[in-house]
């Protein structure tokens, strides 16, 4: 038996003339939380979709837990819980009534229905609150009712879009909490998609970078920091119409900056301390108005930058709630 959850094997996709997904092989080991971050229109979405089998692609291969989603899409669906982006929960009913609806979507026996939503329940940190309606439920409350109905039928890999997007930090945690204990108590393959790169790097065992159709960076966030060779970023944060004066004052220092939304960045190189001091005279002589000025070790962030040259942009779910219902499957 394969020590792979998802194996991918030279995939294609193509639109057309526009080849969206370009030969992308990738192979994401059992038990692993796995993150999969890109630009907008890099070809992730369309990556994401042929795993599930929402899309056919031109050429190559997907496997899930060993099925093969193009000629056995029953037995590869089956084994996938799905996240989306937007929560799709339903407000008139209760937590538990919201369970048994999906158990009985898919074909979990009656008699093994209520023991699976208690322990669904139980996952969630919901069980005091099974007979409460889910329209009264806080957000965070709602995205664990939803992560809960996608392992109600024991799948062996779960995807989730943005799974934290809109929540504030308290209930991110409590999300991000509950991914490590599906993930190590039930040893389910956790696959992710993320704007909040920061939530990646605290997750993820191991993540991987795609872009203009390519997979274009794979390894643990230690080895993807390293991959870049900068040893320290140093960023100024001012308004939008000043940060061309403050690439210029980098410039002058003899660094490399890229324009962000609202904030210049750039590797420190040697005798970083320096560099800044020479930035905050020539933004003084300048008289530029800058917000914040700082230094720190490379994250996730600055690797994606790198790697890409653009940042991290909201971006439309990755699979709709009428695609999850499309991958309903039997038990």
């Amino acid at each position: 038996m394969s020590e792979y959850a998802v194996e991918i094997e030279h995939l294609v996709k193509k639109f057309g003339s526009l080849t969206a997904v370009n030969d992308v092989s990738l192979k994401i080991k059992k038990g692993e939380i796995f993150g999969l971050l890109g630009p907008n229109g890099a070809g992730k979405s369309t990556t994401i979709n042929m795993i599930l089998g929402l899309l056919q692609p031109t050429s190559g291969k997907v496997l899930v837990n060993g099925a093969d989603m193009q000629r056995n899409p029953y037995a590869a669906r089956n084994e996938i819980g799905i996240v989306t982006q937007e929560t799709v929960v339903e407000p008139e009913l209760t937590a538990e009534q919201n369970l048994m609806i999906f158990g009985r979507l898919y074909h979990i026996p009656p008699s093994e229905l209520p023991k699976d939503i208690d322990f669904a329940l139980e996952l969630a940190d919901l069980v005091s609150f099974r007979k409460a309606y889910a329209g009264t439920f806080s957000g965070g409350m709602k995205r664990r009712l939803e992560t809960a109905k996608a392992l109600m039928h024991a799948p062996k890999v779960i995807l989730l879009d943005e799974p934290t997007t809109g929540l504030d930090i308290q209930n991110r945690t409590k999300i991000w909490n509950l991914l490590r204990d599906i993930n190590r108590k039930q040893n389910v393959t956790i696959l992710l998609t993320t704007q909040y790169l920061e939530e990646a790097d605290q997750l993820c065992n191991r993540i991987g970078i795609i872009d203009h159709g390519k997979l274009i960076a794979l390894g643990t966030p230690t080895e993807l920091r390293q991959k870049i060779g900068v040893s320290s970023v140093i960023e100024i944060s001012a308004d939008k119409e000043d940060l061309q004066k403050v690439a210029g004052a980098f410039r002058k220092a003899g660094l490399e900056p890229q324009v962000l939304t609202n904030k210049v960045v750039a590797p420190g190189g040697g005798n970083a301390a320096k560099k800044i001091e020479m930035l905050i005279k020539a933004m003084s002589a300048g008289k530029i108005p800058v917000r914040n000025i700082s230094m720190h070790e490379p994250t996730i962030d600055d690797v994606f930058l790198k790697l890409t040259g653009a940042e991290v942009r909201d971006e439309t779910g990755e699979f709709s709630g009428r695609g999850r219902m499309m991958l309903k499957g039997g038990r």
